[in-house]
């Protein structure tokens, strides 16, 4: 099953910025092949269910072995089987409603 996740991964105790942490889960997306857009408060993440959430879960361990001796993280998830549909697919159609 494929699916589409934001996710907002935060880690605790490490001071104010979290820019080192929030680079290393976007090289596990990358080193994963998964399809993802980072923004301002999150990344957006397509693909199949079990190797995103191993992902997610690579990106936990990453960040403890980086030294947070806590994460907390949110994350919104959806799936459809009606049809696939990709994070651009559905920007789009929200921007050309716009014009």
């Amino acid at each position: 099953m494929k699916v589409m996740i934001d996710i907002c991964i935060v880690p605790l105790g490490v001071g104010v910025s979290v820019s080192e942490y929030v680079a290393a889960c976007q090289n596990i997306f990358d080193e994963a092949g998964l399809s993802h857009q980072m923004h301002a408060y999150g990344t957006n993440v397509e693909g199949d269910w079990d190797e995103v959430m191993l992902a997610v879960k690579r990106c936990h361990e990453t960040v403890h072995e980086m030294g947070a001796p806590r994460i907390t993280t949110s994350m919104r998830l959806g799936t459809r089987t009606d049809r696939e549909q990709t994070m651009q697919e559905k920007v789009d159609s929200v921007r050309a409603k716009l014009s």
